[in-house]
């Protein structure tokens, strides 16, 4: 009796420890479900991108392009001398940026139908892209037919008016902008710069991060529903570096003083809803010691994994002094992750594209990436 006693408890003790081993398990998978169910949320909520919606719009729309026709896409071309339209029904551009001598002299109405015109003629509608920063940098509103005055620069409406009217300053530049016909607006300047001698100082704010953060969110939410769309620039942050129009400009910051000083206010503007931002020719040595920000994998990585950016990255003109002497810029650029790539040789930068493709260095795929953010980007604006 006393054997078959200790053969019972030995079976129940099994029993019991198979239970245990159970339930255990089962806790474990359900734990393990609920981080698997976490982890797949965070990475819905992080993919979820600005330009969403029309995703199967802009997925359709490429499926009508020719090659050449998602290549023209690519470029945000400098506004050429002559042969404006036939040039953009030659090559089907993203669209045109314009500068001071664009506007020169023109009245209202004739930038106006010749904004109209160039819209009337393109496959595609157009980017119609201007650098309106306010002081030192007004392409529209130095022209006193266009403005009453030119507008002022960030730091001159900070001292006299605060963020108030800054926000002001935005709408208002939006409504001219609009109006004529230039849908996009390469600004705001949300460089940190606090040192008078820097070059960016007298286009920036002129405040240290904290302030220059609130001046980016402004900026980005008083342009909301206005029909111009604005561009956070230079990323990652031109601090105190020399002009990149004249030669090559070379970033020594530590990457903690990176993250800590340059990177909050593209931060605060894209969680304001930013929809552009503009890669800078400077070489930050503490992220890539070997390719200036523009033609920097790492740099958009950056852009695009640390501070979640999902619209459309604009590289700074390939034609200025910085990068000049860089083989293959435009199809550095592309790979790099940019979207939409600033040039004035647009012949030259859509040969090396073709090129490119012919011996396999870039792929149709590279080109439709790009293609997809910036159509969606053209239907999110309302512009197709």
């Amino acid at each position: 009796m006393k054997k078959v006693l200790i053969r019972i408890s030995i079976i129940l003790i099994i029993i019991i420890c198979i239970i245990m081993g159970l339930s255990q398990s089962h806790k474990e998978e359900v734990k393990v479900s609920e981080e698997e169910v976490e982890v797949e949320q965070n990475k819905q909520d992080k993919q979820e991108a600005l330009f969403d919606a029309y995703y199967e719009l802009a997925k359709e729309k490429l499926k009508t392009m020719t090659l050449d026709e998602k290549i023209s896409q690519l470029f945000l071309v400098r506004y050429p001398e002559m042969n404006q339209l036939e040039e953009l029904q030659k090559y089907n551009f993203g669209g045109y940026l314009f500068f001071a001598k664009d506007f020169k002299n023109k009245t209202e109405e004739q930038v106006k139908d010749e904004i109209a015109n160039l819209q009337s003629v393109a496959k595609i509608p157009l980017l119609i892209a201007a650098d309106e920063e306010g002081g030192k940098v007004v392409r529209v509103s130095s022209n006193p037919n266009l403005a009453e005055k030119p507008f002022e620069s960030p730091r001159d409406l900070y001292i006299s008016g605060g963020f108030e009217k800054v926000a002001e300053d935005t709408v208002n530049k939006s409504k001219l902008l609009n109006n004529l016909g230039v849908n996009l607006n390469l600004a705001p300047v949300v460089d940190v710069s606090t040192n008078p001698n820097d070059y960016m100082y007298q286009r920036a704010l002129g405040e240290d991060t904290d302030l220059t953060s609130i001046y980016s969110s402004t900026v980005i939410n008083a342009s909301k529903g206005l029909g111009v769309s604005y561009t956070l620039k230079h990323f990652p942050g031109y601090g105190n570096n020399m002009d990149t129009h004249k030669g090559s400009s070379v970033d020594n910051k530590s990457f903690e003083d990176i993250l800590k000083y340059d990177l909050p206010p593209f931060k605060a503007g894209i969680e304001a809803g930013a929809e552009a931002v503009l890669i800078s020719h400077n070489v930050v040595t503490s992220i890539d010691n070997e390719r200036p920000a523009s033609l920097s994998k790492k740099i958009h990585d950056l852009l695009r994994d640390e501070l979640e950016f999902t619209g459309v990255i604009i590289t700074d003109d390939l034609d200025m002094g910085a990068i000049e002497n860089e083989e293959d810029s435009a199809v550095k650029a592309l790979l790099a992750g940019n979207d939409l790539i600033i040039v004035s040789n647009y012949e030259e930068a859509i040969a090396s594209i073709k090129l490119a493709i012919e011996q396999g260095r870039v792929s149709e795929d590279d080109i439709e990436n790009a293609n997809l953010q910036v159509l969606e980007w053209k239907y999110f604006k309302g512009l197709m």
